[in-house]
């Protein structure tokens, strides 16, 4: 009966993990929605703020007042990791975190082994890490996604763009993972700065500007705000992967743990019928034992 025991207490405990995952699964779905919304509300409008940074990029490309858009070969490189502060999201984190080392280790070696490369994590996952790793952070910060609004995320990357004006970094990347669907993430390693024109415009989306009041003061306020949609979106993008990935990954380890109090509980009956069957046997033997 010791065996059966052991059994009974593995189904227990298969039965309490499955309760929890479960539950993580709807909360997670609850969180999905309200991030998921989030995103497709604010995509139109970055995609249209984009699509006229873009224009305006071009038509300053060779003036001096384009300050976003340094030309010649970049020697200082930022990387910015976007990861959870939060686990059990499958291989939501170690993606992104595995892509900024393949961006250390072979894109941008010789600058890194130059010191040339600096790494901010947001995230917790990502900057423990790092620090696993040994991996030498610029900075972190493992609390803007907590209750993350444009407003929390300004200071932030404010603080990046001044960087990158003050000449401290020539290029800077943001490494994410963007939300496809519940399911799907798509890992992204977009280039947050300079500004990068697309390696075909379409002419039908190319328009000639006039400035008003100046060409200067567009690109100090229009050409900025553009750039911090571009990255609360990122940052947006990389909440609903999250919610997705850890509803996905839930899902999975309730369906594992429903086949396996099934597998447990074919197991246990077994067990019990060969328990029934030795003790029948017993008294059958000692029947006839006492019979002779």
């Amino acid at each position: 009966m010791g065996n059966l025991k052991e059994i009974r207490t593995r189904i227990a405990s298969v039965k309490s993990t499955k309760q929890i995952t479960s539950a993580m699964k709807m909360v997670s779905a609850a969180k999905l929605k309200k991030a998921q919304d989030a995103v497709i509300y604010l995509r139109p409008y970055a995609g249209k703020l984009h699509q006229i940074l873009f224009n305006i990029n071009q038509s300053i490309e060779h003036d001096e007042e384009n300050i976003y858009s340094r030309p010649g070969t970049p020697e200082k490189i930022l990387l910015i990791a976007i990861t959870s502060n939060k686990g059990l999201c499958g291989a939501f984190n170690i993606n992104v975190t595995k892509q900024v080392l393949s961006l250390l280790n072979e894109d941008y070696a010789d600058a890194y082994k130059e010191g040339n490369v600096s790494i901010i994590s947001v995230g917790k996952k990502g900057t423990e890490y790092f620090h696993s790793k040994k991996v030498e952070l610029l900075s972190s910060d493992n609390s803007i996604l907590d209750h993350l609004n444009f407003d929390r995320a300004i200071p932030f990357i404010e603080d990046v763009m001044q960087k990158y004006l003050n000449k401290e970094f020539d290029k800077v990347i943001i490494v994410y993972n963007k939300f496809k669907n519940a399911a799907v993430q798509e890992l992204s390693a977009v280039q947050f700065l300079p500004i990068e024109l697309p390696d075909e415009i379409d002419s039908n989306e190319s328009f000639d500007y006039i400035f008003e009041p100046t060409k200067e003061g567009i690109v100090k306020e229009l050409i900025p705000k553009s750039l911090k949609i571009q990255f609360y979106e990122a940052m947006l993008e990389s909440i609903a992967a999250e919610h997705g990935a850890r509803m996905t990954a839930m899902h999975k380890a309730t369906d594992n743990a429903t086949g396996l109090i099934k597998e447990l509980q074919l197991t246990y009956n077994k067990a019990r019928q060969a328990s029934i069957t030795n003790e029948i046997l017993e008294i059958v033997g000692g029947a006839e034992a006492l019979s002779s």
